[in-house]
């Protein structure tokens, strides 16, 4: 008699809808009647990962070390991941578990044959802000929606901001970080360059002024180095190591965490940016590349019509690249229904309800799950640690069976890297040499602001009238209306032939590689 066969009969029917024949990722046991049975293995198809997922979950019972268990046997099929590391938890997984008590527990009760591993593992920063190779956007390929999201733009701004990116397009004007924009704004808003607009419906001052202002604001908050060159290349998140297995990119966010509305959209500019440059491959034998979407709630947050369908759509349409995209967060309520329809994989920790909230979230949960065998009201309220309530997608694209699973322990370091190790790691990556030295090249803050040919110095102008004060610094608008290129751009708007920019749903442009 197998092992299977002496199950009780819901765990074993539980048990054949995740008797899979081709390569799958081995999440944990079954929990049946108050036991955890080894027997019976809880697994997810490699194939179907491009669905998307969902891991979600109260603070505290186990959704980072569900990460790095999927990141694990991902990278152990040879299959890319990206990690969003928001707590900077997860920088262990470059090193190997320390065995112990606990692990030894958990392997026994599911039927796990535990043994230490590291993984290869590129660590990032946005803008070099803490450990990591830095992680730079220009603001160009950046585009409109997103920057205007990070702003904290309303939809008239938002709109009146694309308007700059379109003009800046024709032109040929480089917006590489955020002094190019605030000189193409400052250029579009004076007396000869509002000329410019007009014809496509102009940008008014005050619609400019917040603009100016939102950007002066972001960047005395220290977000001027997350804008310029050289861009990060998405490429660079695909790559496998020498021995075959996935590059683990964790993208390190302690330094950040204060700021949730900038790393979440800088999230999704990846993931735009990976949708323009990959072609389609429809269904393979297992993806590209897997994407942990943290905090998943902070991109959702407060955000337009526009840019919910924008990424309803790029979440859609990324699955035929073979991208897989996994949101974390604690609530499936967190992450629109339109998005959480197309999450085919899922993951539920333990759910609190303390507050009539919490109740109400509950059962909203409970309906997002297919009919089970399970009072899932009552087990979603009482899962220990390290314990959730998982459906997937099966091989031939339909859900299985709700488990109740007792999930595997990481074999991995489960905590973080010290600081030393971190850095030695960071300098020692290929990647570094490349990215690590910002470079400000010449773009439209610097052909908006050459200077003018002039046969004479200038005289100088008077000092002040109390006491001989020095002349004070011309304003930006100043600096763009008295110089040379911004008369020679007034004089040939009709006529410069313009280099319009490929932009994408999020207005996003196309790399140029």
């Amino acid at each position: 008699m197998s092992d299977s066969e002496t199950l009780p009969a819901g765990a074993r029917d539980i048990a054949a809808g995740y008797a899979f024949a081709g390569p799958a990722l081995e999440l944990g046991a079954l929990l049946w009647d108050g036991g955890c049975h080894a027997a019976a293995q809880v697994r997810v198809p490699l194939s179907v990962l491009n669905r998307h997922g969902l891991v979600a979950g109260a603070t505290g019972t186990g959704k980072t070390k569900t990460l790095q268990l999927i990141a694990e046997q991902l990278s152990a099929q040879g299959v890319p991941v990206f990690l969003a590391d928001v707590k900077g938890d997860l920088s262990g997984i470059a090193r190997p578990g320390q065995p112990g008590d606990r692990v030894r527990q958990r392997a026994g009760e599911v039927g796990q044959r535990w043994a230490p591993a590291g993984f290869p593992a590129e660590f990032l920063a946005l803008g070099g802000l803490g450990h990591g190779v830095p992680v730079r956007a220009t603001v160009t390929s950046f585009g409109p929606v997103l920057l205007a999201k990070v702003l904290e733009l309303n939809r008239t701004q938002e709109q009146s901001l694309g308007l700059v990116f379109h003009y800046a397009d024709t032109k040929g004007l480089d917006l590489v970080d955020l002094k190019d924009l605030r000189a193409v704004v400052a250029f579009l808003t004076s007396d000869e360059g509002k000329e410019e607009l007009r014809g496509i419906g102009g940008l008014s001052a005050a619609t400019a002024g917040v603009i100016l202002r939102s950007l002066t604001a972001f960047e005395a908050q220290g977000m001027a180095d997350f804008f310029g060159e050289p861009e990060f290349d998405t490429a660079d998140l695909l790559r496998t190591a020498p021995d075959g297995r996935g590059v683990v990119s964790v993208l390190e966010l302690p330094a950040v965490q204060d700021r949730p509305r900038l790393f979440s959209t800088f999230l999704m500019w990846l993931l735009a940016d990976l949708f323009h440059d990959l072609p389609e491959i429809g269904d393979a034998d297992k993806p590209r590349l897997v994407f942990f979407f943290d905090e998943a709630h902070l991109l959702f947050d407060d955000a337009s019509k526009a840019f919910l369908e924008a990424v309803t759509q790029t979440v859609r349409l990324i699955r035929s690249k073979g991208v897989g995209v996994f949101f974390v967060t604690q609530s499936p309520k967190d992450v629109p229904s339109d998005v959480l329809g197309q999450l085919g994989n899922r993951v539920q920790h333990a759910l609190r309800a303390f507050t009539p909230d919490d109740h109400k979230a509950l059962k909203a949960t409970v309906k997002t799950f297919p009919d089970s065998a399970y009072d899932l009201e009552e087990l979603l309220t009482r899962l220990g640690t390290g314990e959730a309530v998982v459906t997937v997608l099966g091989e031939e694209g339909a859900p299985t069976p709700v488990a109740a699973t007792r999930l595997r322990a990481p074999r991995s370091l489960m905590g973080p890297v010290d600081a030393v190790g971190l850095e030695r790691a960071v300098r020692g990556s290929a990647l570094f040499g490349r990215y690590a030295q910002a470079v400000d090249r010449e773009s439209a803050y610097e052909k908006l602001n050459a200077a003018p040919e002039r046969p004479h110095e200038a005289a100088p102008r008077p000092a002040g009238a109390a006491g001989g004060r020095p002349e004070e610094e011309p304003s930006l608008v100043e600096q763009v209306v008295a110089s040379g290129m911004f008369r020679s751009l007034a004089r040939s708007v009709g006529t410069q032939l313009g280099r319009e920019i490929t932009r994408s749903l999020f207005g996003t442009a196309r790399r140029r590689r």
